[in-house]
């Protein structure tokens, strides 16, 4: 069985864009090289990506003509290839095609055809997308927060997550520094606190 692994660059107030349409390329956030070749090393192991569908939009947008803009350092070009040859579902209930070795799950049953993908797949399934994060950990399907963090407060814009109303237990199985203090920090994902998990 697979483990749905959301993975995302946060601010330190987890927001994860500061106003509709940065498109993960705001100001605050401090990627360099280092940082980029740790999320294309841990993006080339994933077995498939699924993403929402504004953040399948975004990437669609930049990645599969980065290999051609010759301004661009290898390392973008290396996420533009891993990211365009990866397996992908797109989940949307309005989108009918999709390039770049995507599928398509739209429709009210998306979250029970996701739950037996993950029950199909080997290996770990990147997330993107905070509405399909929400869902999934609503669904008690989301196994992995992969949060890469970065020295500022945003105190506004996009959050990590929708509204959610339980609180969750974690368990840290992983941490690191990189350069101009962003930390990753990698959780499992335990379950409703107080519950037991299953």
């Amino acid at each position: 069985m697979g483990r749905f692994v959301y993975a995302m660059q946060v601010s330190l107030d987890l927001r994860i864009e500061q106003v509709p349409g940065d498109n993960g390329a705001g100001e605050w956030l401090r990627i360099h090289e280092e940082l980029h070749r740790e999320a294309n090393a841990r993006t080339r192991a994933l077995a498939l990506l699924v993403h929402g569908r504004v953040h399948y939009e975004v990437m669609e947008e930049f990645w599969p003509r980065a290999h051609e803009d010759a301004s661009l350092p290898d390392f973008m070009h290396e996420f533009g290839e891993i990211w365009t040859s990866k397996p992908k579902v797109l989940v949307s209930r309005t989108r009918r095609d999709a390039d770049h070795n995507t599928r398509i799950i739209g429709g009210d049953d998306a979250i029970e055809r996701l739950a037996a993908l993950r029950a199909e797949t080997g290996g770990d399934i990147g997330v993107g997308g905070a509405a399909l994060a929400t869902q999934l950990l609503r669904a008690g399907l989301l196994d992995e927060l992969l949060l890469f963090t970065h020295p500022t407060i945003l105190g506004f814009g996009r959050p990590l997550f929708d509204d959610y109303d339980r609180p969750i237990d974690l368990d840290l199985i992983e941490r690191r520094s990189f350069e101009q203090g962003v930390t990753m920090h990698h959780y499992a994902v335990l379950g409703v606190k107080g519950e037991s998990p299953c």
